[in-house]
């Protein structure tokens, strides 16, 4: 990716960021309250929603003056005598002027809506993603990704459907009936009283079936969540089912989620379909009931003829407005319960341990652990208990041990993943606690035994993360990782997409790749999780000699199962149990023939 790309990601990256920023950082919110949620994602667009409904009134006046327009032409031709045809015109030219405006006024009224309600929707996913972003390790191992990718997508469409629904719906619905309730009681109070009877009967019918429609529309939110769940975890395991032929369990594990799936879209669709039918029923007999009372009105002369008109295309227009209202409830509840569903990731609380503000420039490499304990939550057991090290800058250490030793809680607590329970890690004599978090892992380089790449170019995978690469410094670090006989053997060299996760790749190849990643960034602290556990022996033979190169003169933390690939190290901690029980080097260890020994033994 070249510089001008960047900038303009960059510049798009500013634009989404929008004010819904605040809401990780509301302290009011604490709740999980749908309502009171939707008001804070628009209240930086008021302006823009109160113009759109300007507009959307403007538009709509035809709907309202027509049943006035008819009621007067026909009152005219029942009794001409009374009337002039001046009146007439007035009346047609009056409707004409209102039909032809709905063209400007219905685009305003629909630019002014799409503006807040996009705004917001790229606002909010915006904001979910940078609130995963700071969520801790922990948090992201407790959700699964096709949950989150649930609610980042499905839910935030969901919420911007309800968002349409409320503008396009609910709105205009609360305003044709305020509209023809008033134009009624201007003509007659007793037609009015009984337009009024429907807006409890309208609140009866949503009482009745509301949470019935909640609980449904959750039990189906929360079977997609755990579909697409199990769907990312089918496609993950996509390997090890095919080499053990397990096809068709997966296909049943699949299906019986499906079958769950389907129950419960059935449930919500029956359910739904009893509420609009039932509100259905219920309005087209307050409908005739209309009917015959205007006319018995019109009957015995209290009201002219043409009113009766009037008063049946009002009440149309009310029982058509609630109708409308009751037919997109479940979209709004719908709504609502996504709402509901992403405040799990913007109010959670389980966010990174460390909040320091001290920016770190550059760092020399020293650390220090003074009688570090750590557990993990809701377990009495240390993972780590009285651990003691100090580390010189540029000092190559490795850990080995057996596994749950503590090994890579020791790699989590230097990275600052893991924040101990008690006790202190120090970087150059600094208490992590005080540095911000971001900057000082721009210092570090992690290689991990499972290579995390991404489906891009083997290029944009080696440079990913930096706005500027010359290509000089990319062809050495090419040369050093021992890449060019892989980049040359491909179509497309350096510009060849790797397919996702580098599955077009080996593993030595993938890995050389992520060693390529961390020594183009020229860290000063470098970690090495088991990174060539995996390969087999001329592979491990090339990102060995990579992993000297990456290495040399910074300082460097190791995991390692095999103990011939860390002969090297100026030290070796051997853990047990969260503890520290051996440290040396590689001779002295030997020669001290303790756990260090008989790991070794256990190899040969």
């Amino acid at each position: 990716m070249n510089q001008s790309s960047q900038s303009k990601a960059t510049n798009t990256s500013e634009t989404v960021k929008f004010d819904l920023e605040e809401l990780l950082n509301d302290d009011s919110l604490t709740e999980r309250k749908p309502t009171r949620l939707l008001f804070q994602l628009y209240r930086q667009h008021w302006t823009k929603l109160l113009l759109s409904i300007l507009f959307f009134m403007l538009k709509h006046s035809p709907v309202y003056i027509l049943p006035i327009v008819t009621a007067n032409l026909i009152n005219m031709a029942s009794k001409p005598d009374e009337y002039g045809m001046a009146t007439f015109w007035w009346n047609i030219g009056l409707l004409v002027i209102v039909i032809v405006q709905n063209i400007p006024t219905q685009v305003l009224h629909i630019s002014y809506m799409s503006k807040a309600i996009r705004y917001v929707e790229a606002g909010l996913r915006s904001t979910l993603v940078r609130k995963l972003q700071r969520l801790s390790m922990s948090a992201h191992g407790e959700l699964a990704a096709g949950k989150l990718q649930a609610k980042v997508l499905r839910d935030v469409e969901a919420i911007e459907t309800l968002s349409k629904q409320i503008m396009l719906a609910f709105f205009p619905a609360i305003i044709s009936v305020i509209v023809a309730i008033v134009i009624t009681a201007s003509r007659s109070f007793v037609v009015m009283g009984f337009f009024i009877l429907t807006i409890p009967m309208a609140l009866l019918v949503i009482t009745f079936f509301r949470k019935k429609i909640r609980r449904t529309n959750m039990e189906f939110r929360k079977q997609i969540e755990s579909m697409s769940g199990q769907v990312s975890e089918m496609v993950g395991m996509m390997p090890v089912t095919r080499a053990h032929g397990l096809e068709q369990t997966e296909i049943k594990k699949i299906d019986n989620t499906l079958n769950h799936l389907r129950n419960k879209g059935y449930k919500l669709d029956i359910v739904e379909a009893y509420f609009g039918s039932f509100s259905w029923v219920t309005f087209q007999v307050f409908q005739v009931l209309c009917l015959a009372f205007t006319v018995v009105l019109a009957y015995q002369g209290k009201i002219p003829v043409g009113d009766v008109v009037l008063y049946q295309s009002f009440f149309s227009m009310i029982l058509g407005s609630i109708s409308q209202l009751l037919n997109v409830y479940p979209q709004i509840a719908k709504g609502f319960e996504s709402i509901y569903s992403v405040t799990e990731v913007l109010l959670s609380k389980d966010i990174e341990a460390y909040q320091g503000k001290r920016k770190v420039e550059a760092i020399k490499g020293s650390f220090n652990f003074r009688d570090v304990h750590f557990g993990y939550p809701n377990s009495e057991r240390h993972v780590l208990a009285n651990f003691q090290l100090e580390v010189k800058a540029g000092e190559s250490i490795a850990f080995v041990g057996a596994s749950g030793a503590g090994k890579s809680t020791i790699l989590n607590l230097v990275i600052g993943f893991n924040k101990p329970v008690s006790g202190q890690v120090l970087v150059d004599g600094v208490p992590m606690e005080e540095l911000d978090m971001t900057s000082y892992r721009k210092q570090l380089a992690v290689v991990h035994q499972s290579t995390v790449l991404f489906s891009g170019t083997i290029r944009e995978n080696i440079t990913y993360g930096l706005p500027t690469v010359k290509e000089e410094q990319l062809q050495e670090v090419i040369r050093m990782t021992h890449l060019e006989d892989v980049i040359n053997q491909l179509p497309n060299g350096l510009e060849t997409a790797i397919g996702e996760h580098g599955g077009r790749l080996s593993g030595g190849q993938r890995q050389r790749i992520a060693i390529a990643r961390a020594l183009i960034r020229n860290p000063k602290v470098i970690l090495l999780d088991e990174a060539t556990s995996a390969l087999d022996n001329e592979s491990e033979y090339h990102v060995q000699q990579a992993m000297q190169k990456l290495i040399k003169g910074r300082t460097t933390f190791i995991v390692a199962h095999r103990l011939s690939t860390i002969r090297d190290a100026d030290r070796i901690v051997v853990m047990k149990q969260g503890r520290c029980i051996e440290i040396g080097t590689y001779d002295e260890l030997i020669a001290l023939r303790g756990e260090f020994y008989q790991l070794k033994m256990l190899q040969n």
